[in-house]
């Protein structure tokens, strides 16, 4: 990928990450945060809140790049390691399994106090696997390829959960809120990047082939000159 076509694409990366996580602050953070500054007309405070909320949404764009950029390393290496695509998806499968396994065992049994706890959080980890099987799907759809299904999966479910161990490690005030407000961000910007990624790469291609043209051309010209 060129560095114009990376920088395009990291930046929508951020600028998905930021205008999500602020967007989702005035749903998920209205009754605790927002409210209780706009009841006493602290109009300030509640746009400094709003702009902390998108900022903290880059950083998790941030994240979430990066965690994308390690997964296409691993899945590499995987691969090469196991010998066999099928093999592979055998083992992404099983890591997915134990992801989602520790999810409930260690990091919301520990903290479901009440049934409403609990319909939180199943309900979270619902919409993370519903939102990731759609996006896998739609990744198939476009490459017409059926085989990259799991690993779509695995980087959706797999990749999504270690990047929300960071809100799922929060567990002073407030913290149910930033776990549901940080899963939001992760799944959007990870579904661009699975489905996006291919598009830079290919006008990346195109842009570097135009290149070549030219020096071509540029070279031809001044070949003719010394004629």
């Amino acid at each position: 990928m060129t560095i114009r076509n990376w920088f395009k694409f990291a930046l929508r990366a951020l600028i998905i990450g930021g205008v999500v996580t602020g967007l989702m602050s005035l749903i998920v953070r209205w009754g605790d945060f927002y409210a209780q500054h706009v009841s006493n007309g602290e109009w300030g405070e509640a746009l400094f809140g709003l702009l902390w909320f998108v900022f903290l949404g880059f950083t998790m764009s941030m994240v979430c790049q990066m965690g994308y950029f390690a997964y296409l390393t691993v899945h590499q290496i995987g691969v090469n390691i196991c010998r066999s695509l099928t093999l592979w998806n055998w083992v992404q499968l099983l890591l997915m399994l134990v992801a989602l396994v520790d999810v409930v065992l260690f990091r919301f049994k520990p903290y479901a106090h009440n049934a409403s706890d609990w319909l939180l959080y199943i309900g979270l980890l619902l919409l993370l696997i519903v939102i990731a099987t759609l996006t896998a799907i739609k990744k198939v759809k476009m490459t017409g390829k059926k085989h990259i299904l799991i690993s779509a999966l695995f980087f959706m479910i797999f990749v999504s959960i270690i990047e929300w161990l960071i809100a799922l490690w929060v567990r002073s005030s407030g913290g149910n809120e930033y776990i549901t407000l940080l899963l939001f961000p992760i799944l959007a910007v990870n579904a661009f990047q699975l489905l996006e990624l291919p598009k830079y790469n290919a006008k990346s291609a195109e842009d570097l082939m135009k290149r070549e043209e030219r020096r071509a051309t540029r070279r031809k010209l001044e070949g003719n000159k010394a004629k």
